[in-house]
């Protein structure tokens, strides 16, 4: 039946063994991270899980990890994350990220004193 299923809408089908061990045991380390996370930021009513996944997933992906040192997130694309705060407030991280001179972003930054004045 399921072979008929899957012709009828052109699916393919793959086969797998149910239980690798070693990845299985990778996604429930995370599962088990996301979920205390999750318990942390989604309030008592639990209704706002769905808005707040995005919040746990974008902390756990730029919180520096014991064991590497490093964010997930920079493991994946080679950077740190700007976070957007830093887009607002002159950061050196930013004035370096830009190759600007210590010189170009103190001027830069007396720059917006003068423009939020």
């Amino acid at each position: 039946m399921i072979d008929k299923l899957c012709e009828k809408f052109k699916f393919k089908q793959y086969k797998s063994s149910l239980y690798n061990t070693a990845a299985n045991g990778l996604a429930e380390a995370f599962n088990k991270t996301l979920c205390n996370l999750l318990k942390k930021i989604v309030f008592k009513s639990k209704k706002d899980l769905e808005e707040r996944i995005g919040e746990g997933l974008w902390a756990y992906r730029t919180t520096h990890c014991t064991l590497t040192g490093v964010t997930p997130y920079s493991l994946v694309y080679g950077v740190e994350v700007v976070l957007p705060l830093e887009r607002e407030i002159s950061s050196l991280r930013m004035a370096e990220q830009e190759r600007l001179t210590t010189e170009d972003n103190v001027k830069l930054c007396l720059q917006e004193l003068e423009v939020r004045d």
